[in-house]
């Protein structure tokens, strides 16, 4: 793949690929669904990971953000791209992931077709810098009371109610 031009697939609901884009042409096109994966990432303690968004994003800079989140790749498997995603963000190289579910998060930006993934961990976290100003463990409760504040992106206000949904103990 061409590194200056990061191709995306576009799909239907049904995460079937209709076309590849790049990804300057699908941002800022709603219209055009991409397939994304995210991990919640939870310690021992129960409590979930959260990345603290560069300012210099184009989506949600400086608003805490799910655990990992990445674009899959027109030339990747979900597998493939939840990994890479792991590695690339947190520096983690060995979790069991757990698929949990997927879901279409759409705002007036952009439409992705989510894969969500969990994992367990407690080791080091070596974080992208020049994409991520820090990260830090958040308990369930602590997340509830800022849904709504502005603090947190709008995509992870979405994946947070869904796990939710999902998994009411959450």
């Amino acid at each position: 793949m061409d590194n200056k031009v990061e191709l995306l697939a576009v799909v239907n609901d049904r995460g079937e690929i209709i076309k590849n884009l790049p990804r300057s042409e699908i941002h800022g096109n709603p219209s055009l669904m991409h397939r994304v994966v995210h991990v919640l990432v939870f310690n021992s303690e129960e409590d979930l990971l959260l990345q603290k968004r560069s300012m210099n994003k184009d989506v949600a800079p400086g608003k805490w953000d799910t655990s990992v989140g990445g674009h899959v790749n027109a030339d990747e498997t979900l597998d493939e791209a939840v990994k890479r995603e792991m590695e690339e963000e947190l520096g983690i190289t060995s979790c069991d992931l757990e698929f949990l579910y997927n879901y279409i998060h759409s705002n007036e930006y952009e439409t992705e077709l989510v894969y969500t993934y969990s994992c367990s961990h407690d080791g080091e976290i070596n974080f992208q810098k020049d994409e991520i100003d820090e990260v830090r463990s958040w308990s369930m409760a602590e997340i509830k009371r800022n849904i709504g504040n502005g603090t947190l992106s709008d995509n992870f206000e979405h994946e947070i109610q869904t796990y939710l949904k999902q998994y009411p103990s959450g």
